[in-house]
């Protein structure tokens, strides 16, 4: 197996973990892709993405239709995605997403958890360049081969594929997104999930001393309702 089945069985647990947080996390990516393409999912791809998304971690219907019809309002406020990068205690880099709509707000807070946890924030461009950015899908798995999908879709993009108990997952460069997605479509294939990921090209082990340090930072950073994601190099465990 490669590094993003890797990266996933190890981070397969932390992401999304709170039911509040996902909700929240949901709400604003609706927000933005009705922003960018307008309430109707059968014309707006980033908007279908996004409620199937919002389906896999059980968000009710009402729920998502509210979001939708609050995002169509004008008087909505709009979400801009942000990333900030820095380095945590022990030299492991870190990469936050964050979407905000008060951006001096959201610069005090993560630059204030990296100071308080002897960590540093950096400028644009000073650790994205060690992560790269993919696009993955989750498919139903039912009467598919994952051989024959990878196979299939090496054509659009898709640089691996594999399997676990929830579906089939590809993975692929970040610009592959929409050629994927529109194939799995054209096909009737069933996305259960889609997203982006960034995966760390190197990563760093640490003792447990160490590595609890770097987790009192990524603790902090998660618990701020502007982030979305979180990423950095240390070496996670992949057991289950």
């Amino acid at each position: 197996m490669g590094r993003a089945f890797e990266f996933r069985k190890a981070r397969k647990m932390k992401r999304w973990s709170a039911m509040s947080k996902a909700f929240t996390r949901i709400g604003k990516d609706i927000v933005m892709a009705v922003k960018e393409g307008g309430p109707d999912p059968d014309s707006n791809s980033r908007l279908r993405a996004v409620i199937q998304n919002a389906k896999a971690v059980n968000m009710p219907k009402d729920n998502i239709e509210r979001a939708i019809k609050r995002a169509s309002d004008k008087s909505q406020g709009e979400y801009k995605e942000v990333v900030f990068e820095g380095y945590a205690p022990h030299g492991i880099a870190i990469l936050v997403e964050t979407a905000t709509d008060n951006n001096t707000r959201t610069v005090a807070n993560v630059r204030s958890y990296f100071n308080k946890c002897d960590g540093s924030l950096g400028t644009s461009g000073s650790v994205v360049f060690m992560f790269d950015h993919t696009c993955n899908f989750r498919i139903n798995a039912e009467g598919l081969d994952p051989e024959e999908i990878e196979l299939e879709f090496i054509d659009y993009g898709a640089e691996e594929v594999f399997a676990d108990d929830d579906g089939i997952l590809i993975y692929a460069p970040f610009e592959s997104f929409g050629a994927i997605q529109s194939e799995l479509e054209s096909r009737d294939i069933e996305i259960l999930s889609s997203g982006f990921e960034r995966i760390p090209q190197v990563t760093k082990k640490l003792t447990p001393e160490q590595a609890a340090d770097v987790e009192k930072l990524l603790e902090k950073i998660e618990e701020d309702d502007d982030v979305q994601n979180v990423y950095h190099t240390m070496e996670e465990s992949t057991d289950n």
